[in-house]
């Protein structure tokens, strides 16, 4: 017997059936972490798709049983940073290109987001037109733990989400179940995991509203609505200090608990995610925020909280990092400002060929 082993193409399986088409993530050891070739085969089957009168949605899913996606190869990431490369800046130039064109496919983009959903998981699954969850769903951007900032047009979804809850999705990293899921804007449905094979094979042969009727439920509540009251109120504050030290006068246990999170990140992650979203508040549509997204995941590259924060949790997995600078206060805006300067000759510049949503407040 001839041992196989996996190419790019054996990560990322499609095929048709009737009506649909399926694309299937199959790293199921790297939790179907997504590589740039991985990234360029979704692409290219998303584009052939469009035109083709014979194939009316799409449905993406995860191999395995642990979920959708975990993210970005950030190993590759982490040496790709480490030794001044490129390869990094050249992925996401065509990840966010990807995440774009889920934002406005011209069918129905069913994303089952059964498990683990995460980081550049997100980007695949959220900005899609049908975005289903279950009981199993964790949907998070856990980037400022490794020194790294909410993309993928992250910053744009968290910015969308009801109130300050994004900002606190943002700094934190906390992961979310289904019921906040759905209240955050980043998903549409819940339907059981265990009805999740029978729901994609009918989609084959029905229309997405008819399949669903039979399936969606209602979730358990989630965590984030009784909280509403204490995130909008810490996190409405104008500067990362600040929204530590009203979380920490709240006299909620789990606002304690939030600065507590926060205050383990990046510090320059956290300054410039907030700042990443409050600029994306004010950008309008999807292709300007991921633009900006593109020069901060650049000028990420070349900080050394990226390197620093992948080598503790990833790499050598000791879960201590060692920020620089270490703490909210030594972070100048200057040192902020400069991961929104613009990369000149360098810069990710989309298109907007149809409406998008815009925030609004």
């Amino acid at each position: 017997m001839t041992n196989h082993t996996p190419t790019d193409h054996d990560h990322v399986l499609t095929r048709t059936e009737d009506h649909a088409a399926y694309i299937t993530l199959n790293r199921p050891k790297a939790l179907n972490a997504l590589s740039h070739p991985m990234v360029l085969r979704i692409e290219e089957a998303l584009t052939a798709w469009a035109d083709d009168p014979a194939i009316e949605l799409v449905v993406i899913d995860g191999s395995g049983d642990r979920g959708l996606c975990a993210g970005g190869d950030i190993r590759a990431i982490h040496e790709d940073a480490r030794t001044g490369g490129t390869a990094s800046a050249a992925f996401w130039r065509d990840e966010y290109r990807l995440n774009a064109l889920i934002a406005r496919y011209p069918k129905p983009y069913v994303a089952l987001m059964d498990g683990i959903v995460m980081g550049g998981g997100v980007g695949i699954s959220a900005h899609g037109s049908v975005r289903i969850v279950t009981e199993r769903s964790r949907v998070a951007m856990p980037e400022t733990g490794i020194g790294f900032v909410p993309d993928v047009g992250g910053t744009y979804l968290l910015a969308l989400a009801p109130g300050e809850l994004g900002t606190h999705l943002a700094l934190t990293g906390a992961p979310v179940g289904a019921a906040d899921a759905l209240l955050c804007g980043l998903a549409d449905h819940f339907v059981p995991s265990a009805d999740l094979p029978a729901l994609a094979r009918e989609l084959a042969a029905e229309p997405v509203h008819a399949v669903l009727e039979r399936y969606v439920r209602q979730p358990q509540p989630g965590a984030l609505a009784p909280a509403r009251e204490w995130i909008d109120h810490c996190y409405s504050a104008d500067t990362a200090e600040e929204i530590v030290a009203r979380l920490l006068a709240s006299g909620e246990p789990a606002a304690k608990a939030a600065a507590d999170t926060l205050l383990s990140k990046s510090p320059t992650a956290v300054k410039v995610s907030l700042a990443a979203l409050r600029r994306a508040r004010r950008l309008g549509p999807l292709e300007r925020v991921l633009e900006q997204e593109y020069r901060v995941s650049c000028t990420a590259l070349s900080s050394p909280d990226l390197v620093e924060g992948i080598r503790a949790q990833v790499i050598d997995k000791d879960r201590t990092p060692h920020w620089s600078p270490a703490t909210l206060e030594e972070v100048s805006p200057a040192a902020v400002d400069r991961f929104f300067a613009p990369l000149d000759a360098h810069e990710l510049r989309l298109g907007a060929t149809a409406p998008s949503q815009e925030v609004v407040w």
